[in-house]
């Protein structure tokens, strides 16, 4: 009886192989267009979040030093950003008007 156990132990076919990669080919061209879709709604969404974040540190220039900054690098001078971060994650320069309202610039 054992013996016959031991000669029914089989591996995987080739066929069964290719199947199985053909399953996870097709998976991957599913998803990934769908990935690289997204990826664009989510630089814009980080962008909004920075600005965001930005606008508050313009407020707290404003109250401190009781006068708007001028742009970005009076930001930066003041200690309020990182020369790193002047910029939106997907690359957008950041600006600031007159009255001290931040916007993106598409690049």
């Amino acid at each position: 009886m054992k013996w016959r156990m031991l000669n029914n132990n089989r591996g995987f076919t080739l066929i069964e192989m290719m199947i199985v990669l053909l399953v996870i080919s097709v998976l991957l061209i599913i998803t990934i267009p769908n990935v690289t879709k997204h990826n664009s709604k989510i630089n814009s969404k980080g962008c909004d979040a920075f600005v965001k974040m930005v606008q508050a540190q313009v407020q707290a220039y404003e109250i401190d030093k009781k006068v708007l900054p001028s742009d970005i690098q009076d930001l930066v001078a003041a200690e309020y950003l990182n020369e790193e971060t002047t910029t939106c994650p997907n690359g957008d320069a950041i600006t600031i008007s007159a009255d001290g309202k931040v916007e993106s610039e598409e690049s």
